[in-house]
């Protein structure tokens, strides 16, 4: 069966910042999810298509996430205020084919335009580095 990590790694948990945290997204997360991505921005503020239409369409998307999380063949993060109030938005550790692993992150309308996009780019490269077995990282359109 394929991974996306080797084999032994300890997959984080997350990641603690003061202005959000990041967990594992589960189903749980279905209806705070939802409302974040109805709002849900480019890095340029730029506002979305949402890429589900119902909860229940969300739900299956969730689940989908975290059964690929389980078997360690992607990692999608949820991001959340740090009291857990509100999702912000997510991170997405996903298969490439040209690189070690190709990351993905959005943020809701709100947190962008609070400064949050930069502070938990910044952040996740840095536990990127930190952390995960990746040499090489396909950063999409924010390689550059």
């Amino acid at each position: 069966m394929y991974e996306l990590v080797p084999e032994g790694f300890e997959v984080p948990a997350g990641l603690e910042h003061a202005r959000f945290r990041l967990r594992m997204l589960s189903i749980d997360d279905v209806v705070k999810d939802f409302d974040a991505i109805q709002s849900r921005v480019d890095r340029d503020g730029v506002l979305q298509e949402p890429f589900v239409d119902t909860v229940r369409e969300n739900l299956v998307e969730l689940g989908w996430h975290q059964h690929e999380f389980e078997l360690r063949r992607s990692f999608a993060y949820t991001m959340v205020a740090p009291d857990e109030s509100q999702v912000l938005g997510c991170v997405y550790f996903f298969p490439s084919e040209t690189h070690d692993v190709r990351v993905r992150m959005w943020v809701r309308r709100s947190a962008w335009q609070d400064g949050l996009d930069r502070v938990v780019e910044q952040a996740v490269r840095d536990w990127v580095e930190r952390d995960w077995p990746f040499a090489s990282v396909d950063w999409g359109d924010r390689s550059g």
